[in-house]
């Protein structure tokens, strides 16, 4: 994609702004995540305690029961609110009133979590970021993304994305298929690889942060806990999902001469957004 807008720190820095001296808590933005089942309640754990490391001022994770200490006790400073049911998410209920939204890390797709997820979809309009088990529960039930919400951002790696568009040949297809996908949705797609691309409408970024070290397990929830985190912050959904992809490649970038490629984990990104951060204020 030659006609692509590379997201370098000029562009960043026309998008990013420092924290306010004044500022509390409470303006800082609220940031649920949605997701978690047995055995993956981890994924929960990486995306909220990301939420938090990018600069939200509250977070609240929403799991089922099996992950409620495991949360309190992985992330002391995140919030927990659990669903009825004990090993998976079957109805997405909570008397909070968050900034912005993540779901569907660890989510799993059994029959009640799939419906709860679209009686959620009908009854918010909260700035919003689907990804993993979120995406394939929609891709599963196309007609589902008539409500899904304008401007929603969706994290899809490349076979999640292809189960959402469809096959593709060559890679201008791809990109025509998830421009299509894009202007018919009004949703903006982040498309996890190397590089990533960010695809808004007929407008497509390209990341120049990160290397072969995020592809590991957990990278992807850390992503979906920034991108909903600067959207609690009240970027604009654009501006959250560039800023995300950015910092998020940028502490892959700073980790690696610590960590090499082979021993660099989700967590190590999570340790490393406080320098990503740093690198746009010199």
């Amino acid at each position: 994609m030659n006609t692509a807008i590379a997201i370098d720190r000029n562009e960043i820095l026309k998008r990013y702004k420092p924290i306010v001296k004044q500022t509390h808590k409470g303006l800082q933005g609220h940031a649920l995540l949605i997701g978690g089942s047995y055995g993956k309640i981890g994924a929960v754990c990486l995306s909220s305690k990301a939420a938090l490391k990018t600069g939200c001022g509250l977070v609240t994770a929403f799991v089922p029961q099996c992950g409620y200490q495991i949360v309190q006790i992985a992330n002391p400073e995140v919030m927990v609110v659990t669903d009825v049911h004990e090993k998976h998410l079957s109805d997405i209920d909570f008397d909070l009133k968050p900034n912005a939204i993540g779901i569907g890390p660890g989510m799993g797709q059994k029959t009640a979590t799939q419906n709860a997820f679209h009686d959620f979809l009908s009854n918010t309009s909260i700035p919003m970021v689907i990804d993993a088990d979120a995406l394939n529960i929609l891709a599963q039930n196309p007609s589902w993304m008539a409500l899904v919400p304008p401007r929603t951002i969706l994290t899809p790696h490349p076979k999640e994305l292809e189960r959402l568009i469809g096959k593709w040949q060559l890679e201008e297809e791809m990109f025509q298929k998830t421009i299509a996908f894009s202007v018919v949705n009004q949703v903006i797609i982040v498309m996890k690889g190397a590089p990533t691309h960010i695809i808004d409408g007929e407008t497509v970024y390209r990341n120049i942060t990160g290397n072969a070290a995020l592809a590991t397990a957990g990278s992807g929830d850390v992503l979906t806990g920034m991108i909903t985190s600067l959207l609690a912050q009240s970027y604009k959904p654009c501006d959250a999902a560039i800023l995300g992809v950015y910092l998020h490649g940028l502490t892959a970038d700073i980790a690696l001469p610590e960590t090499g490629y082979q021993s660099f984990i989700a967590s190590d990104s999570i340790a490393h957004i406080g320098k990503a951060y740093l690198s746009l204020e010199d």
